[in-house]
């Protein structure tokens, strides 16, 4: 059998299984004896195995089989899941990622696994002590020791939310009677029921697994509704084969009567009662989230190649383009059944582009699944006790977008660790607790998504942020006098500005910050950086949804024709020279109280100045917010609204500070997209 055709299908999987491993094994650290985390573990690794046996893949199959093994002695009670053996199984995690990568670069088993497999091998027989206690977790969740099913906080914000709104939670165990052959369609069927009646917010095992069978006998069920316990019951039971339904009570809703047929009541979720302190107060009002925003139905999922999409995306932009092509035939012909059928076409277009840019987006949760790994270890490695919250997983963003923000997020997070968090020693000192925060948030706002990174670490000093920029030479002793104190947090993401005294593997170098502005800024994202002393910092980015289709606003200088992003448009205003006041040799207005900077467009674009405008004649200004303040550019005319397609300028013209790309108008002109961060 030829086995290269399925080597794409076998390289996803992989990788979407040892995101679980690493999850998993993460979780398990927190709770040694949870035997949900050790069957999904157990579950994970055993697919992987099986897959890599099919695939001619000796050394993952010979690994997996090995971990296996202990993980069969872990679920059975027979080991412990202490310190060397968790640190052991993250050793294979990492090396299976090896062999993984080294499959897809077309060179297997080129990475020996016989000492780990040996490792594996003496644990399988207890021939290694606990050297440590489990550390606490780095990543939070919700949990208590009665409760069958694990809540991250979103999914507990959504459990608050329902029984603020006065509905039911029920956790429902549902048990299929001995012997039941079609265990996926039962399951299927009670799941198609409670959708019916509410929403669903978690099921356990996830829903792929009920849809394989890849279950016993059992599995839960966290449902909001507004029926009562007795109709959830009764509906249920009336299924064929299921033979129990045990229905508890979440939250502090009122102790109501347990639905129970042939088995003992299972305690409700206290951990919805516990006072919230102020970080997770905190984080309910930064992640808000309704009941049914994680409904769970058993679809069919159908994988796609991304470079398929992308060709999609690129024939739906060109019938965009020829479409405002016929508008335009359309109104200058005065075709009135053209115009009717353009009309149609107009709306199925829409219509059919909003598919589309579902389709390529992606939930930012696929790049944060990779951090709690990462901050576990790098928190070991520097002797501090750090606690990871995630908030806003859900999030979506375009796939281009998720694909370039990994790198920008990675060195934020090893700047709150490093620089940000101090050790637990110095922290108890300043009356801190001493594990320390950090905080990854997604949100959306407007048309943009919103990242977040912040630390409740020692913060940034102003003082010395000055002093070091004028050690290293990056402005002077007249520039740093005449900034704001939000200009001189800017300093930072000056190529070659540290605040490290000492250079280490995690930072120091001063290439961190700088990358992270170039990254985000050719994302055509905004970065803002906050900071208090003693109390810690604020990194955020504002990202565009998508980088594909956009609205843009269509102007004229000297007779060329540019497009402005319409949302870093503020807005569009008509003044006269008269307005135009000169400060430090900068052209400002004045609008609404606020000091706008003005900058004309043609003369930035390097085309030559405008002819003077007579006194009293209307002029047109585009106010844009260029990072985290305003500027005025000054136009000839604005030609208006219009739908865009994005296009590359390609290797030759890449680098042009002031273009950000350029797009394609309906007659055939090539318009350029104005970059309104460069001109800030």
């Amino acid at each position: 059998m030829d086995v290269n055709q399925y080597l794409g299908i076998f390289l996803e999987e992989a990788k979407e299984h040892l995101q679980t491993l690493n999850r998993c094994v993460l979780d398990l650290e927190h709770e040694p004896g949870d035997l949900h985390i050790l069957d999904e573990i157990f579950r994970s690794a055993h697919t992987i195995k099986g897959m890599s046996a099919t695939m001619g893949y000796t050394a993952i199959a010979e690994l997996t089989h090995e971990m296996e093994n202990v993980l069969d002695l872990l679920r059975k009670g027979t080991l412990k899941a202490h310190a060397d053996i968790i640190d052991t199984l993250f050793q294979c995690v990492d090396r299976l990622e090896q062999l993984v990568e080294d499959v897809a670069n077309g060179q297997p088993g080129s990475v020996d696994v016989t000492a780990l497999s040996a490792k594996l091998a003496s644990l399988a027989k207890g021939e290694t002590q606990p050297q440590v206690e489990v550390k606490k977790p780095i990543m939070e969740s919700a949990k208590t020791d009665s409760s069958k099913m694990s809540l991250n906080e979103t999914e507990m914000d959504m459990v608050k939310s329902a029984i603020a709104q006065g509905l039911q939670v029920f956790e429902l165990t549902i048990g299929l009677r001995q012997g039941t052959l079609l265990k996926s369609v039962r399951a299927y069927m009670a799941m198609k029921a409670l959708d019916e009646m509410g929403d669903v917010i978690k099921t356990d095992p996830l829903v792929e697994d009920l849809e394989k069978d890849n279950f016993g006998q059992e599995f839960s069920v966290l449902l909001v509704t507004d029926h009562p316990a007795d109709k959830v019951r009764d509906t249920i039971l009336s299924i064929a084969e299921i033979e129990t339904v045990v229905a508890s009570p979440c939250g502090n809703q009122a102790v109501a009567e347990s639905a129970t047929v042939g088995s003992e009541n299972a305690s409700a979720i206290d951990a919805v009662n516990a006072p919230a302190d102020e970080h997770t107060a905190e984080a309910t009002k930064e992640a808000k989230a309704e009941p049914g925003a994680a409904k769970q139905k058993g679809r069919s999922l159908l994988r796609v190649d991304a470079e398929k999409l992308d060709s999609l995306l690129n024939l739906v932009g060109e019938l965009v383009i020829n479409k405002t092509r016929l508008q335009q035939i359309g109104l200058s012909n005065q075709l009135q059944e053209l115009s009717e059928a353009i009309e149609q076409m107009d709306r199925v277009t829409t219509d059919l582009q909003g598919v589309v840019m579902k389709l390529r987006m992606v939930p930012v949760g696929q790049v944060f699944n990779r951090f709690p790994r990462m901050v576990r270890d790098l928190s070991h490695s520097l002797g501090k006790e750090i606690n990871l919250v995630i908030q806003g997983e859900e999030t979506e963003l375009d796939r281009t977008v998720i694909d370039e923000i990994g790198d920008p997020l990675v060195h934020l997070l090893r700047n709150s660790i490093d620089h940000g968090i101090e050790k637990p020693a110095d922290r108890t000192a300043a009356g801190k607790n001493p594990v320390g925060e950090v905080r990854l948030i997604a949100r959306h706002e407007g048309n943009h998504v919103l990242l977040m990174v912040t630390d409740d670490g020692k913060g940034l000093k102003s003082e010395a942020i000055r002093q070091k920029a004028l050690e290293k030479g990056l402005v002077t002793k007249a520039e740093l006098d005449m900034m704001e104190p939000g200009d001189v947090m800017k300093l930072v993401f000056l190529p070659g500005f540290s605040t490290a005294e000492t250079v280490t593997d995690v930072s120091g170098r001063g290439v961190g910050m700088d990358a992270v502005r170039t990254k985000i800024e050719a994302l055509g994202g905004v970065l803002e950086l906050d900071s208090t002393p003693g109390h810690g910092t604020r990194v955020k980015i504002r990202l565009p949804l998508t980088l594909a289709i956009i609205q843009a606003l269509l102007i004229q200088v000297h007779d060329e024709t540019y497009a402005i992003p319409l949302g870093s448009i503020d807005s569009t205003i008509n003044i006269t020279p008269a307005d135009i006041r000169t400060i430090q040799q900068q052209e400002v207005i004045l609008l609404r109280g606020q000091i706008i900077p003005l900058i004309r467009l043609g003369r930035c674009l390097g085309l030559m100045d405008a002819v003077d405008y007579e006194d009293g004649q209307e002029m047109y200004v585009v106010i844009v917010q260029a990072g985290d303040h305003r500027i005025g550019l000054l136009v000839d005319s604005l030609v208006g609204q219009q739908e865009i397609v994005i296009k590359s300028l390609g290797k030759v013209l890449t680098g042009i500070r002031q273009i950000a790309g350029a797009t394609i108008l309906g007659d055939g002109q090539v318009v350029l997209i104005i970059d309104v961060n460069a001109l800030g």
